[in-house]
């Protein structure tokens, strides 16, 4: 099963503007569960779609929201040349494929 059909909300958006953060809600404690498990949101994998150091990946769980929040470095600052996602908004988009 992919990740955008178990969680109920999967987006993104600015943390600042050197750091994106992703948002992963699920509607039920048994998908929460087996998203928390997931392999594919480990910080390895998520590193490596990304291209950031394992190392700058921080993976928050929120049992209580049966949400888990994952911060990383952005590529290139928001709103600077080389950006090309001011809000980050649309930087999920690599994670809805991943295997859960």
């Amino acid at each position: 099963m992919r990740l955008m059909d178990l969680a109920r909300v999967v987006r993104s958006k600015n943390a600042g503007p050197l750091y994106l953060t992703f948002d992963i809600m699920f509607e039920t404690e048994a998908d929460y569960a087996r998203g928390l498990a997931a392999k594919g949101l480990g910080a390895d994998a998520v590193a490596g779609l990304y291209g950031v150091s394992s190392n700058a990946v921080a993976i928050i769980p929120y049992p209580t929201a049966l949400a888990i929040k994952i911060t990383l470095p952005r590529p290139a600052a928001a709103g600077g040349p080389r950006d090309r996602d001011v809000y980050g908004a649309q930087q999920h988009v690599p994670l809805l494929e991943i295997d859960v």
